[in-house]
């Protein structure tokens, strides 16, 4: 039950970001992101490396530990995959007894991504961005632990897409999130919090 909950917020915040967009696409429509040149392109590249080699271990270590758990099967009720994610996410969070913020995101990933938020807000569709976080009424007073379930019950925002083209893309295992000012990454099978990055977003977005 707890994983269709977050299934059904997760679609419900897709669709209406992607309606959004669709809808304001003929405002922005001859307004691109501000191109990078490539001396900035290169720059990004390889401060996301670090940080794709990191997600790339931790989707081999999710991998690994998901390889000893039982196969769910389609027709699985909904307890049991529940009973799954619990499994799943409990024997991450065991290998990964030390985990904390910027295991992942590392320093000039960080510095990357803030770059790539900056950049999308001061754009053409900084406009666009905004008003999709806002659709998505991002929640103030959320606070995530790393290594911690995402809290039960508690909706997200989701990246806008034209933020989202700006952004490393990442495995189906793992995803971002918006929480409040925070850019979090998740695992979306176990719905743990994997890492983040504080207080990426404007204050009043």
């Amino acid at each position: 039950m707890q994983m269709k909950r977050r299934l059904r917020h997760a679609s419900q915040a897709i669709l209406l970001a992607a309606a959004l967009f669709l809808a304001l696409a003929p405002v922005a429509s001859g307004q691109n992101a501000s191109p990078s040149s490539p001396k900035e392109e290169a720059k990004n590249a390889e401060e996301f490396k670090e940080f794709l080699d990191r997600v790339r271990a931790y989707v081999t270590l999710h991998k690994t530990v998901a390889s000893s758990l039982p196969v769910l099967k389609p027709t699985a009720l909904p307890e049991m995959i529940n009973a799954h994610e619990q499994a799943l996410g409990r024997k991450i969070r065991e290998a990964r007894p030390h985990a904390k913020r910027g295991d992942i995101f590392s320093e000039k990933s960080r510095a990357a991504f803030r770059r790539a938020v900056r950049d999308e807000f001061r754009g053409p569709q900084g406009r666009l961005a905004r008003k999709t976080i806002q659709q998505g009424e991002p929640l103030k007073e959320v606070h995530v632990r790393i290594n911690e379930p995402y809290p039960d019950g508690v909706p997200f925002t989701t990246v806008p897409p034209t933020l989202l083209l700006r952004f490393p893309k990442l495995p189906d295992e793992v995803a971002y999130r918006i929480v409040g000012r925070d850019l979090i990454l998740l695992d979306v099978e176990s719905n743990l919090v994997i890492d983040s990055i504080q207080e990426i977003f404007p204050p009043a977005i």
